[in-house]
């Protein structure tokens, strides 16, 4: 396959004529289309590709300054330059085929040179044009696909190969008479465990499918030379010249490569084919652009994947140093941030707020940072001197945690997570939904948890008999201490409670 004729549509209504222009311009590698007559050549026009029209000014039915206005009405076709044929060299024609847009004339009997320079000059005059208005349609496709882009981007949950299948979508024919876009695209890259691979993107009755090549190609694509920019982009004869042994290999797997842009960088080569005209250093700054945005946001996703571990690794730190004077040094605030997460999953919570309570959950009790180990681990019951200072805890975590943004559902944990539903808690007493929804997810969690592990006051309580602590009540503990709906949560979950607890244990 080689880069598409030019068609010529020609329109006349004199058989001979036709025959004539089609002499002249088949053996100049062109693709003749014939009309006879103005609406058999809108129906060519508008079902065919044609390049150029060469146009019979008087015909019966419909005459050629009719087509003519009717073309360049036409916002898909009025690119298609027209050159008017007349017998007759009358100013007032002239002036009405300029008025119709009508780009040139040639007057019967035609000259053969004069038909040929004509048609060569209009058709660049098109090309330039084309390219014009593909570049035009290319930055206005970059910029809609940058701003989804940035609207809808993740960083936490950034895919870069979904990023760069979105780009294939977005560039790739997805027929063959799609000439402003490429054919065919190998993207080869570094997948998870460091090897390289590449795949070739075409449509295949309409359906993008992906074929894998072998590593041979992937070589040829290392070594095909890339200018600066990370960019190069090569035309039919320039292939030949310049790549002439990754065009053969590529040509066993796919028709004949010509005409093709490729981005490279150390984490993805790109590669466009097989369009259906010149590419450009346009088409290649585009192409460029668009991998060059992606390559961009996969750096800024791990940058704030990083800072999300550091952050997620100073919680748990600070989390285990309020741990350090209790009974328990072990798994307590990671399994308080599991049961969390299960309950608020299970009460139809949002994502984001499943992945805030997880992790800030486990500050729940670092305000016990001010309480003396005595005071922690007395085996004997509190006095109520001691049990108003372990009542302040709550206050004492919300002043170390602070008022950072990131921290603010970390902060009304560590202030509500003692507070009961019916009022009956500390530090301020607050009922029902007065308390915040993470305080009332918090309580019964730790709760559990508490029942379940010894302390140097009681002993450790199976599930079974936790569970009904919980949902029954023994007289400390009441079913009323609880969000009638994260009670119910508990009750649909309880089973998976036990599983987390064994499991971190």
């Amino acid at each position: 396959m080689t880069s598409l004729k030019p068609r010529v549509l020609c329109v006349d209504d004199e058989p001979l004529n036709l025959s004539l222009l089609e002499a002249v311009l088949l053996p100049r590698g062109y693709e003749v289309v014939q009309a006879s007559n103005g609406p058999e050549a809108l129906e060519r026009i508008r079902t065919e590709r044609i390049d150029i029209c060469l146009l019979d000014l008087m015909m019966p039915v419909m005459d050629g300054f009719e087509v003519c206005r009717r073309i360049k009405a036409s916002e898909e076709h009025r690119n298609i330059p027209v050159i008017l044929l007349t017998a007759y060299d009358a100013r007032e024609n002239r002036i009405q085929g300029i008025e119709a847009g009508a780009e040139d004339f040639i007057t019967k009997p035609f000259d053969s040179a004069e038909v040929l320079a004509r048609v060569a000059m209009l058709l660049r005059v098109k090309e330039l044009n084309d390219q014009l208005l593909s570049a035009y349609c290319n930055i206005s496709r970059l910029t809609g696909f940058g701003e989804q882009l940035f609207t809808g981007f993740d960083p936490l949950h950034f895919d870069f190969m979904a990023s760069i299948s979105d780009i294939v979508h977005q560039i790739i024919a997805v027929s063959p008479e799609m000439n402003e876009h490429p054919q065919r695209i190998l993207v080869g890259f570094r997948d998870e465990s460091g090897e390289y691979a590449c795949h070739m993107f075409s449509h295949d009755a309409g359906r993008l499918a992906m074929t894998p090549l072998p590593e041979i190609v992937v070589q040829h694509l290392n070594r095909l030379v890339v200018e600066e920019a990370g960019v190069v982009w090569l035309n039919q004869s320039e292939c030949r010249e310049k790549c002439h042994e990754l065009i053969s290999v590529l040509s066993a797997y796919a028709a004949p490569a010509f005409n093709l842009i490729c981005h490279k960088s150390s984490q993805i080569t790109l590669c466009a084919l097989n369009y259906g005209r010149r590419v450009t250093r346009y088409d290649a700054e585009v192409l460029h652009s668009v991998v060059t945005q992606s390559l961009f946001l996969k750096s800024l996703s791990q940058q704030v994947q990083e800072n999300e571990d550091a952050f997620a690794y100073t919680v748990l730190s600070l989390a285990r140093a309020a741990e350090v004077n209790d009974d328990d040094t072990g798994e307590h605030i990671q399994r308080v941030g599991d049961f969390c997460a299960l309950l608020a999953e299970q009460m139809g919570m949002p994502a984001e707020f499943i992945s805030l309570i997880r992790l800030q959950s486990i500050l729940h009790d670092v305000g016990k940072i001010h309480l003396v180990q005595e005071i922690l681990k007395k085996p004997a019951p509190l006095t109520a001197e001691e049990f108003e200072l372990v009542r302040l805890h709550p206050v004492h975590g919300a002043t170390i945690i602070g008022d950072h943004v990131r921290l603010t559902m970390a902060k009304s944990i560590a202030l509500s997570h003692h507070e009961r539903y019916d009022g009956s808690g500390y530090p301020y007493g607050l009922s029902g939904d007065r308390i915040p929804i993470e305080g009332r997810i918090v309580i019964l969690a730790d709760q559990y948890d508490a029942l379940r592990n010894a302390r140097c006051y009681k002993p450790p309580l199976d599930h079974e008999t936790t569970c009904r602590i919980i949902l029954q009540g023994d007289g400390r503990t009441l079913p009323q201490h609880f969000d009638p709906r994260v009670l119910a949560a508990f009750r649909e979950v309880h089973g998976k409670f036990a599983e987390i607890f064994a499991k971190l244990t």
